[in-house]
Protein backbone atom coordinates (compact mmCIF):
# COMPACT_ATOMS: atom_id res chain seq x y z
CA UNK A 1 0.00 0.00 0.00
CA UNK A 2 1.74 3.22 -1.17
CA UNK A 3 1.86 6.07 1.82
CA UNK A 4 -0.01 9.39 2.16
CA UNK A 5 2.36 12.51 2.64
CA UNK A 6 0.68 15.65 3.76
CA UNK A 7 3.24 18.71 2.75
CA UNK A 8 2.09 21.93 4.17
CA UNK A 9 2.20 24.58 2.05
CA UNK A 10 2.37 28.56 1.88
CA UNK A 11 4.15 31.32 0.23
CA UNK A 12 7.53 30.76 1.86
CA UNK A 13 10.77 28.94 -0.08
CA UNK A 14 10.29 26.95 2.57
CA UNK A 15 7.66 25.48 1.95
CA UNK A 16 8.09 25.17 -2.24
CA UNK A 17 11.21 23.13 -0.66
CA UNK A 18 9.11 20.33 1.62
CA UNK A 19 7.25 19.92 -1.55
CA UNK A 20 9.89 19.12 -3.81
CA UNK A 21 11.64 17.51 -0.94
CA UNK A 22 8.16 14.78 -0.68
CA UNK A 23 8.25 14.98 -4.61
CA UNK A 24 11.60 13.62 -5.02
CA UNK A 25 11.73 11.15 -2.10
CA UNK A 26 8.00 9.90 -2.26
CA UNK A 27 7.63 8.88 -5.55
CA UNK A 28 5.49 6.13 -4.92
CA UNK A 29 3.34 8.26 -2.64
CA UNK A 30 -0.48 9.91 -2.65
CA UNK A 31 0.49 13.83 -1.78
CA UNK A 32 -1.56 15.75 -0.20
CA UNK A 33 -1.10 19.92 -0.34
CA UNK A 34 -2.51 21.87 2.53
CA UNK A 35 -2.82 25.56 2.37
CA UNK A 36 -3.81 26.93 5.45
CA UNK A 37 -5.81 30.35 5.87
CA UNK A 38 -5.47 31.90 8.87
CA UNK A 39 -7.71 33.77 10.02
CA UNK A 40 -5.32 36.24 12.09
CA UNK A 41 -4.26 37.85 8.70
CA UNK A 42 -7.10 38.50 7.54
CA UNK A 43 -8.80 39.90 10.54
CA UNK A 44 -7.42 42.36 12.81
CA UNK A 45 -8.79 43.03 16.72
CA UNK A 46 -8.12 44.93 19.44
CA UNK A 47 -8.45 43.44 22.02
CA UNK A 48 -11.49 45.09 23.76
CA UNK A 49 -14.83 44.35 21.09
CA UNK A 50 -12.92 41.25 19.74
CA UNK A 51 -12.44 40.77 16.27
CA UNK A 52 -13.14 42.99 13.22
CA UNK A 53 -13.63 40.53 10.26
CA UNK A 54 -12.99 42.07 6.40
CA UNK A 55 -14.75 40.15 3.89
CA UNK A 56 -12.48 41.70 1.08
CA UNK A 57 -9.48 40.32 2.82
CA UNK A 58 -11.08 37.24 3.28
CA UNK A 59 -11.58 36.78 -0.29
CA UNK A 60 -8.33 38.27 -0.98
CA UNK A 61 -6.92 35.14 1.04
CA UNK A 62 -9.17 32.99 -0.77
CA UNK A 63 -7.85 33.96 -4.40
CA UNK A 64 -4.60 33.69 -3.09
CA UNK A 65 -4.38 29.78 -1.48
CA UNK A 66 -5.94 29.09 -4.78
CA UNK A 67 -3.10 30.83 -6.67
CA UNK A 68 -0.52 29.25 -4.22
CA UNK A 69 -2.03 25.44 -4.60
CA UNK A 70 -2.14 26.00 -8.49
CA UNK A 71 1.66 26.61 -7.95
CA UNK A 72 1.92 23.26 -6.07
CA UNK A 73 0.22 21.69 -8.98
CA UNK A 74 2.81 22.77 -11.26
CA UNK A 75 5.60 21.79 -9.23
CA UNK A 76 4.05 18.54 -8.76
CA UNK A 77 4.10 18.57 -12.53
CA UNK A 78 7.71 18.89 -12.75
CA UNK A 79 7.76 15.56 -11.04
CA UNK A 80 5.32 13.72 -13.34
CA UNK A 81 3.14 13.48 -10.58
CA UNK A 82 -0.50 15.05 -9.10
CA UNK A 83 -1.15 15.76 -5.87
CA UNK A 84 -4.56 16.13 -4.28
CA UNK A 85 -4.87 20.06 -2.66
CA UNK A 86 -7.07 21.03 -0.38
CA UNK A 87 -7.65 25.27 1.21
CA UNK A 88 -8.91 25.32 5.15
CA UNK A 89 -9.19 28.14 7.35
CA UNK A 90 -8.02 27.92 11.06
CA UNK A 91 -5.17 27.68 12.88
CA UNK A 92 -2.07 26.88 11.36
CA UNK A 93 -0.40 24.33 12.92
CA UNK A 94 -3.62 22.75 14.66
CA UNK A 95 -5.56 22.84 11.12
CA UNK A 96 -2.09 20.80 10.17
CA UNK A 97 -2.41 17.77 12.33
CA UNK A 98 -6.69 17.73 12.16
CA UNK A 99 -6.70 17.15 8.29
CA UNK A 100 -4.11 14.77 9.08
CA UNK A 101 -5.68 12.80 11.45
CA UNK A 102 -9.10 13.19 9.00
CA UNK A 103 -7.17 12.19 6.14
CA UNK A 104 -5.04 8.98 7.47
CA UNK A 105 -1.84 10.56 6.82
CA UNK A 106 0.95 8.92 7.67
CA UNK A 107 3.81 11.18 7.04
CA UNK A 108 4.06 15.03 7.05
CA UNK A 109 6.68 17.19 5.09
CA UNK A 110 6.80 21.46 6.60
CA UNK A 111 9.12 23.85 6.06
CA UNK A 112 10.38 25.81 8.67
CA UNK A 113 11.06 29.31 8.93
CA UNK A 114 14.26 28.82 11.28
CA UNK A 115 13.39 31.50 13.79
CA UNK A 116 15.57 31.63 16.90
CA UNK A 117 15.87 33.25 20.15
CA UNK A 118 12.85 35.67 20.82
CA UNK A 119 10.99 36.11 17.79
CA UNK A 120 10.93 31.69 18.24
CA UNK A 121 9.59 32.33 21.77
CA UNK A 122 6.77 35.20 20.70
CA UNK A 123 5.66 33.38 17.24
CA UNK A 124 6.02 30.48 18.50
CA UNK A 125 7.45 27.51 15.69
CA UNK A 126 4.37 25.98 13.70
CA UNK A 127 6.38 23.03 12.92
CA UNK A 128 7.26 22.32 16.50
CA UNK A 129 3.76 22.27 17.66
CA UNK A 130 2.85 19.83 14.37
CA UNK A 131 5.70 17.45 15.22
CA UNK A 132 4.33 17.19 18.65
CA UNK A 133 0.81 16.77 17.64
CA UNK A 134 1.05 14.44 15.12
CA UNK A 135 -0.93 11.46 14.41
CA UNK A 136 2.53 9.99 12.21
CA UNK A 137 5.87 11.22 11.95
CA UNK A 138 7.28 14.60 10.64
CA UNK A 139 9.79 15.49 8.86
CA UNK A 140 10.96 19.10 8.99
CA UNK A 141 12.74 20.84 6.08
CA UNK A 142 15.17 24.02 6.50
CA UNK A 143 15.79 25.93 3.90
CA UNK A 144 19.00 28.22 4.11
CA UNK A 145 18.28 31.80 4.04
CA UNK A 146 20.59 33.56 2.19
CA UNK A 147 20.58 36.51 5.08
CA UNK A 148 21.58 33.63 7.74
CA UNK A 149 24.76 33.04 5.71
CA UNK A 150 26.08 36.89 5.80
Amino acid sequence: MEPTILVAFDESPQATAALRHALSTYDDAEIHVLHVNDPREWSTGDGLDGFFYSEAAFEQSKESAESLLEEAEDIAQEYDTTVTTASQVGMVAETIVDYAEEHDIDHIVLGSHGRRGISRFLLGSVAERVARRSPGSVTIIREKNPVDDQ
